[in-house]
């Protein structure tokens, strides 16, 4: 069985430094690995990524993160990212990783995403350049994620996750105010999860949501803001098993 610690949304800055280190080093005993799904910063300054870092710092399991928007506030993700890497984590955004933890390959595919809404209530790519360009940089964080997926799937990795800030399905922001759905996701991501398989999705960023969702397809989605989860992180069961080829395939996550 892997077991996957995931959070999202901690929102550190100077006051919180140490805030959730005491449970992080918890993990060796619980999880396999750490997925932390963007926010992890308050402002995105590298003031506040290297509290971040100080907490993922040599804990024992591997690390894997997206940035969230608010890592992108103060227009220096390069840098929040460069810090975090430092520390350890593997910083994703488009790509994907294997980490290798009690002989089982866990593949990740990683990127923040972004809005537009869900299919029915969704943006087109249509109109002013701007809102063109909305609907383009939508599509290219979800087929930067398929590709991920895709290429994990060819390397044959006992599970395969989707690991994104906003959310792939409208099930998880159950509790946000319907106007601000567009605002929190794409249906885009599902489609590239889908797509490519996976066994697992988890994502952040819906603070008033709900844990609990599924892709279309099957895929099990998970949103792990911590103002959702209630504590440090929550851990996920996945079986070990074989290359996952469809999505409709996956298996539960408990």
């Amino acid at each position: 069985m892997i077991r996957i610690a995931a959070v999202g949304d901690i929102h550190m800055g100077p006051d919180s430094q140490g805030l959730l280190r005491p449970a992080f080093e918890t993990l060796p005993e619980c999880a396999d690995l750490l997925l932390l799904a963007g926010d992890l910063t308050r402002h995105g300054t590298p003031e506040e990524a290297r509290v971040v870092a100080k907490e993922v710092r040599d804990l024992g399991v591997p690390v894997v993160a997206v940035l969230g928007n608010h890592d992108h506030h103060d227009d220096r993700p390069d840098e929040v990212t460069a810090i975090l890497r430092e520390a350890g984590a593997h910083v994703l955004e488009g790509q994907g990783t294997v980490v290798t933890s009690g002989g089982a390959r866990i593949g990740v595919a990683g990127t923040k995403g972004f809005g537009g809404g869900f299919v029915g209530r969704c943006a087109g790519e249509f109109g002013e350049p701007v809102m063109k360009e909305f609907v383009r940089y939508s599509r290219r964080c979800a087929d930067s994620l398929r590709t991920s997926l895709e290429q994990l799937g060819e390397e044959g990795c006992d599970a395969r996750i989707a690991l994104t800030h906003f959310s792939p399905v409208p099930d998880t922001l159950a509790g946000e105010p319907l106007e601000i759905y567009p605002f929190l996701g794409s249906y885009l991501l599902a489609e590239a999860i889908d797509t490519a398989g996976a066994d697992l999705a988890v994502h952040g960023h819906a603070h008033a949501g709900t844990e609990h969702g599924m892709t279309s397809g099957g895929v099990r989605v998970r949103n792990v803001a911590q103002p959702v989860i209630g504590r440090a992180f929550h851990v996920y069961h996945l079986p070990v098993r074989d290359h996952v080829t469809t999505g409709a395939a996956a298996q539960a996550a408990r």
